[in-house]
Parts: structure tokens; sequence; C-alpha cells
């Protein structure tokens, strides 16, 4: 398994596991809640009937290699790992073989989530953009480069705190399985080339704190090492 360390590139770019640029621009981020029943539940959240999409802007995208940066001034700041996909193509309104095929990369997203603003503003019955799609809230890894999904769609992934293990995900336990997932979010907007989908997140969450050790696994392929600083957002 290969084991990959920060690097110090200023601008992000979607790259592959073997450091290389992959020739994609950056685009938004799709988002998918409560689509492990071990994370509703722990989250005392209801099963949607359909899956609940949210979107963060290409700009709340870092390289997870290097340092997390999280506000320190807006209350706890969690920690979701997720398995992410990259399009490759463009889809709309797209069939499982379709989206099979659009799929160009297979990789790892933290969705960071300001949890107090988050209860904030479900109390209040807003969005969750300001919780959700804050700068620098969707840390990536790089990604296993892959041709399409159709012969490989289990995958297994881990985060790691300070040693801990926080949250251990299995892609067989989705409510709403990824190529399905896709095709789902392409019947409700265009999927572009450089977009990428985060498929949800087990149960694990919780508080990330300056000087946290962070480990991230795509069981069988890699693994990335980083830590967690903590910086004034000026929005208090």
């Amino acid at each position: 398994m290969l084991v990959l360390n920060e690097t110090h590139s200023s601008t992000y770019l979607h790259t592959s596991q073997s450091g290389h640029a992959i020739d994609l621009p950056v685009g938004k981020v799709v988002c998918v809640g409560r689509n492990y029943m071990d994370h509703i539940q722990e989250m005392s959240n209801e099963v949607s009937d359909v899956p609940l999409l949210f979107m963060k802007p290409s700009t709340a995208i870092v390289d997870m290699q290097k340092t997390l940066d999280i506000p320190c001034d807006q209350g706890e700041c969690h920690n979701e790992l997720e398995i992410a996909l990259l399009i490759g193509r463009r889809l709309s309104k797209s069939t499982e073989d379709e989206a099979s095929q659009a799929i160009s990369g297979i990789g790892l997203g933290l969705d960071l989530t300001l949890r107090d603003e988050q209860s904030r503003l479900k109390a209040s019955g807003q969005p969750w953009e300001r919780a959700k799609s804050f700068d620098g809230s969707c840390p990536l890894s790089p990604f296993l480069v892959v041709d399409s999904l159709k012969h490989k769609t289990c995958f297994t992934f881990q985060l790691m705190i300070n040693g801990q293990l926080v949250q251990n995900g299995d892609t067989n336990l989705m409510l709403t399985p990824m190529l399905k997932l896709v095709c789902e979010i392409s019947k409700c907007f265009t999927l572009l080339p450089g977009d990428v989908v985060l498929t949800g997140t087990p149960k694990g969450v919780g508080p990330l704190h300056a000087g946290d050790s962070i480990e991230a696994i795509l069981t069988d392929h890699f693994s990335i090492s980083t830590q967690v600083s903590c910086s004034e957002s000026g929005n208090k």
C-alpha cells in the first residue's frame, strides 16, 4: 500500500496516487448526507426517502496531504471521511452503465463540518452551506485512476486520529450504492468533467483539534498522513 506524505503545491489540482496531475478542471463537489445507517443513528437523524444532496464550491477543495487548517472561532469542526468519485465526462440523466464509464478516479474526501453552526442552521430551517461549504472544507486525496466502476464497486476505508481508529467505512453498507447515487445526482443537475461526488460518511464523526494527527486510508491502495491546525476565520 502506497503511503502518501505532505506535498507543498500552492494550488490544488486533481492528482493520481502516483503524484501526476490529472487533466481535468477543478469543479464543484456534490455531497451526499445520511447514506450509512450507523451514521444516521449516531446523529439521531431520519432516513431520507431519496438521497440527501448538498454542494460545496470548488473553493472548498484543498489537498488532503497538506495540513488541515480549520476555523477555531466557529465552534466544533467535525471529521467526516468519505469515498470520493472523480467525474471524467459529462453526465446528465445517466444510466448506471454511463455513470460507471464516466468515473475516472476513486479517492477519499473529508466533508469538514462546523457542527455547532449546522445545528443552529437546522434549528432555524436554513440551508447548511455556512457549515459545510467554507474555504478548505473539502480536503481531497489523490485519486486511484480507473477506466470505470464496472468491475470494482466495493471499497473499505478508515480514519485514524492520534493513532485511534475513529471511522471504518465499507461501501457495501451504503443505503444508496455509488453508481445508483451518481445516476440520481445526474437527474437533478448535470455533472461535468472535474466534478467530485462525496458518497456519504459512516459513524465516528467528531471534533478535530489543533495538533491532531490524521491518517486516512483507502484499504489496499494508499494512506495519507497529515495534521490539523487552527486559525481565526473572522466570522464570529
